[in-house]
C-alpha cells in the first residue's frame, strides 16, 4: 500500500526511551483514564511513554514495519489482532506475570478465541459498537421527519443531501466502514465478492458529495462542538462528545444511536509486540489495567464496556445502565463482527476507499 508522506513520517516515530524502567504504550486517542498512567507510575516506579493512533491502518503499518519500540499495543480483535498473530508479530503472554487475568469475563474472552486460540496473545481492554453519533436538533431543523434510528442518515443520498449543511462525517478507516456499508445493503459484512464491493462503492460514491470530512479521533470534538450533526463513530467517542457538550453548556445535545439495520461489535485488546523492548514492564502494565478499580476508572472516563465484571459495582450508574455502553440482548442479536479478509480483498477495499475519500 502506498503511504502518504505524513503516514511515512509517523511510522518513523518511535518511543524516545527504551530503558527497563519505561513501558512504551501505543493506544487509541482519548482511551485511558484521567490518572491511569500517573497512578501506574506512582505504584510501580515505571515511567510511561504514551503515544496514540487514530486508525487500525496506521497501527498495522507500524507493527508490520517492525522495531516499533512499543511494549503494549491496543489493536481491535478483528481484523488487526488476527493479522498480527498470523504474522508472528505478537508475544505469547506469560499469565504468571498477570495474576489479574483471573478477573476477565470468560464468556467475553471466548468471543475472541476464534481470533486468538486459547487467548494466548491478548486480553480484552474495552469493547463497544460502531453506530451513529447525531445532533438531533440540527438534524430535525433541516429534515423534520429524518429517520433518526436508521443508517439512512448516512447512506440514503436523498436524506444525506438535506443534512449536508450541518455536517456529515465518516470514519477515516476502510476496515471499520466497509462492514457497516455492506451490512446496510443486506450483504455479508465481510464479503470479498467484487460485485458486493462494487455495490458498496456505488453507495459511498452516491453520498460522497455530501460528506464533510473523513476523521476518527476528531469526531469527539466535532460532535461536541456541533460542527458535525451525523457521524459514523465508535460508541464511546459519541458518549464522550455528549459529556463534553453538556459540560460546555452547549445549545445542542449529542446522542448515540444503534440503527435498526444492526451495528458492528468490536473488542479492543491489550497485546505485546514480539520485539517489545521491555516485556516485563508490559506485563506489569497489563496486570495493572486488569485490576477492577482501575478498569472501572477507565470505563467511567471513556464510557466503553469492559471485560472485568468485578469493576461494574464501581462503574457509574449512568454508564452501567446505558444500553449504548452495555447493549440489551435484543440489540446484540443484530450485531456482527468484522473478520479478516484475504489480502486481495483488502487491496481492493483499499483502492475503493482511496477513490471514495479523494472523490474520484
Amino acid at each position: 500500500m502506498a503511504l502518504s508522506i505524513l503516514t511515512f513520517l509517523a511510522l518513523l516515530i518511535v518511543p524516545a526511551a527504551v530503558s527497563a524502567q519505561t513501558v512504551n504504550v501505543y493506544n487509541w486517542n482519548d482511551y485511558i483514564g484521567e490518572t491511569t498512567l500517573e497512578d501506574f507510575s506512582a505504584e510501580t516506579g515505571l515511567d510511561v511513554n504514551y503515544d496514540v493512533f487514530e486508525s487500525l491502518e496506521l497501527l498495522e503499518q507500524k507493527l508490520f514495519v517492525g522495531n516499533s519500540g512499543y511494549d503494549v499495543i491496543v489493536p481491535t480483535a478483528q481484523p488487526t489482532l488476527a493479522r498480527l498473530i498470523q504474522a508472528g508479530a505478537l508475544q505469547t503472554l506469560d499469565r504468571t506475570k498477570i495474576p489479574n487475568w483471573d478477573n476477565l469475563d470468560t464468556v467475553l474472552m471466548q468471543r475472541i478465541e476464534a481470533t486468538d486460540p486459547d487467548n494466548r496473545h491478548a486480553a480484552i481492554y474495552q469493547w463497544g459498537t460502531i453506530g451513529l453519533g447525531i445532533v438531533p436538533e440540527k438534524i430535525t431543523a433541516l429534515l423534520p421527519d429524518a429517520p433518526l434510528g436508521s443508517f439512512d442518515l448516512l447512506f440514503d443520498p436523498e436524506v444525506v443531501s438535506k443534512l449536508a449543511p450541518c455536517g456529515v462525517t465518516l470514519l477515516d478507516s476502510a476496515i471499520d466502514t466497509f462492514p457497516t456499508v455492506l451490512n446496510y445493503l443486506g450483504l455479508d459484512p465481510n464479503s470479498g465478492d467484487p460485485a458486493d464491493l462494487a455495490q458498496a462503492e456505488a453507495l459511498l460514491q452516491s453520498v460522497r458529495p455530501f460528506i464533510k470530512n473523513f476523521v476518527t479521533g476528531q469526531t469527539i470534538n466535532n460532535l461536541a462542538a456541533g460542527d458535525t450533526c451525523v457521524a459514523l463513530a465508535y460508541s464511546g467517542d459519541v458518549l464522550q462528545a455528549a459529556a463534553r457538550a453538556e459540560e460546555a453548556n452547549a445549545a445542542h445535545t449529542v446522542t448515540y444511536v444503534v440503527p435498526k439495520e444492526g451495528v458492528q461489535i468490536w473488542f479492543d485488546v491489550l497485546a505485546v509486540p514480539v520485539d517489545a523492548p521491555n516485556p516485563d514492564a508490559a506485563h506489569a502494565f497489563i496486570n495493572f489495567i486488569l485490576r477492577p478499580e482501575i478498569m472501572a476508572e477507565i470505563t467511567n472516563y471513556v464510557q466503553y464496556g469492559n471485560a472485568v465484571p468485578a469493576s461494574l459495582p464501581m462503574v457509574d450508574d449512568s454508564i452501567r445502565t446505558d444500553p449504548a455502553v452495555f447493549p440489551s440482548i435484543d440489540a446484540k442479536r443484530a450485531m456482527f463482527s468484522a473478520q479478516v479478509v484475504a489480502p486481495s480483498v483488502d487491496r481492493l477495499r483499499t483502492r475503493i476507499w482511496t477513490r471514495v475519500v479523494t472523490g474520484q
